[in-house]
């Protein structure tokens, strides 16, 4: 069951109230106690006074007569005031000496009696008067009751527990009320994202009139939708892609093979038909794994499989492995640099073909490919260069993205179906590194790196380089730069 924020604040307030209250009402209670209790000693030593003045000039019978009608004119009818004398002499007393179990004690005489008759407490001064004259020593006991403190002070404690609870019911009320306004941003927040849906995927929490609590779980809100946005752009984007580039071999499986059921068909027509259509497969094929694989990728498997090997030498294995590319296109390529690092062989050289087709594409005759291997802090990179047209920021910055161009006209489609270079991400995010491009200089660089292992690297000579040549037998050869 959910509970209401306004409802859980008003109650906790309402508690927190009871509790100031409780404490408050507590103090002064203690307060009014000791301060009645004071009050009704101070009685008391005024009565006391006054009764020992009186008994100590009862120094004859007749005197002591007087004294004893004094004291009992004094005593008021309730009985919470009351006189005792007594003495050796029986004619030289007055009343009854209370008794009873004394509940507190206190300098000065002071004893707190609870009397044997069931009635209030009483507050009791024991006062010894020397003899004077006939007068014998007396012991003068005067007592005050306590019965108005009690009454006060229960009167006060029922009052105080009633304004108590009546000041946290009102606090209740009000702090849910005021919880409520305090929470109408909230309300508006949730109303602005219940409009949020894949057909108005631009709508945005307003954050102008937040208050600064609600503001960054706002602009946090609002980040996680600009990047389901863009996600679901991507996604959008990416089952086009998809449809388009499966659509164009499906188009011709089915265009051939409707020519061929045409009419009677030679067993080399047929052949030739099989072989083309055995090509498209290879491509349907071809795009399918690469979208596996960069599926795998994107639920953050991690590469496996990992042994220490020289980057230049995978390099090396690479531009030996595109030798034909390289010649056909009349293209060079040199490699420098080199580092040991812990990778997975098969997805290294993969990134690595990626990118050198990457570069022999857009290389013209004659020109030159650098690679470089180079270690920056706890990464290893592998850059490709080639020269090339400036690349505009925009273009660089999604040129790794899946089914991406920079041709809107999609030239060469048979032959690139636009996941290289976002294969090429992928490998590096599983090795944990990152890709890279530049455009500057008339040289076009694209790269990525892989997380440095442990290991020492190997530390290359500045003199190694190593060129691939586009003539001859195409054999790898390095060479000092002196020469």
């Amino acid at each position: 069951m959910n509970r209401s924020i306004s409802r859980r604040l008003a109650f906790m307030f309402a508690a927190v109230a009871l509790f100031v209250f409780t404490l408050v009402g507590t103090g002064l209670f203690l307060v009014l106690r000791t301060q009645l209790e004071q009050h009704l000693r101070e009685s008391l030593d005024d009565r006391s006074e006054i009764a020992k003045i009186i008994v100590y000039h009862a120094i004859t019978p007749e005197k002591w007569k007087m004294a004893s009608e004094r004291l009992a004119d004094m005593t008021p009818r309730d009985g919470y005031t009351r006189y005792s004398v007594t003495s050796s002499n029986p004619a030289y007393q007055i009343g009854t000496p209370m008794s009873g179990p004394v509940v507190d004690r206190w300098l000065g005489g002071y004893e707190r009696i609870r009397p044997s008759d069931g009635k209030c407490d009483m507050l009791v001064n024991t006062i010894e008067i020397p003899s004077y004259g006939d007068r014998p020593a007396v012991q003068l006991q005067v007592g005050a009751g306590y019965a108005a403190n009690t009454r006060t002070m229960q009167a006060f404690g029922f009052a105080l527990a009633a304004l108590s609870a009546l000041g946290s019911l009102g606090v209740l009320l009000l702090s849910y009320s005021v919880t409520r306004i305090g929470l109408a941003p909230l309300t508006r927040l949730t109303r602005d994202a219940s409009a949020v849906s894949p057909n108005n995927r631009s709508q945005r929490l307003n954050t102008s009139s937040l208050p600064l609590e609600l503001n960054d779980l706002a602009n946090s809100f609002n980040g996680a939708l600009e990047r389901l946005d863009a996600a679901y752009g991507r996604l959008e984007s990416f089952n086009a892609d998809v449809a388009h580039e499966l659509r164009t071999p499906v188009t011709i499986l089915i265009g051939q093979t409707e020519v061929a059921l045409t009419r009677n068909r030679s067993v080399d027509d047929l052949r030739q038909t099989l072989q083309s259509n055995l090509e498209e497969f290879g491509r349907m094929r071809a795009i399918i794994n690469d979208m596996l694989f960069l599926a795998r990728a994107d639920q953050g498997e991690r590469a496996t499989g990992l042994v220490d090997t020289s980057l230049a030498a995978e390099v090396a294995h690479t531009l030996e492995f595109l030798e034909i590319p390289l010649e056909e296109a009349q293209v060079r390529a040199v490699a420098t640099g080199d580092a040991l690092v812990r990778v997975n062989k098969s997805l290294f050289g993969r990134a690595c073909i990626n990118l050198l087709m990457n570069a022999i594409q857009h290389c013209e005759a004659g020109s030159s490919i650098s690679v470089s291997i180079q270690r920056e802090g706890n990464q290893v990179r592998v850059a490709v260069a080639n020269p090339g047209k400036a690349i505009e920021p925009d273009i660089l910055d999604h040129l790794f993205d899946r089914f991406y161009r920079a041709e809107v006209s999609r030239t060469n489609s048979r032959e690139n179906h636009g996941l290289g270079l976002a294969i090429v991400k992928a490998t590096a995010e599983m090795h944990g590194g990152q890709v890279f491009a530049t455009s500057a200089g008339g040289t076009n660089t694209f790269g990525f790196s892989v997380e440095a292992s442990e290991i020492v690297d190997q530390p290359p000579s500045p003199s190694d380089v190593r060129v691939q040549e586009p003539r001859g037998e195409n054999t790898m050869q390095t060479v000092s730069a002196g020469q």
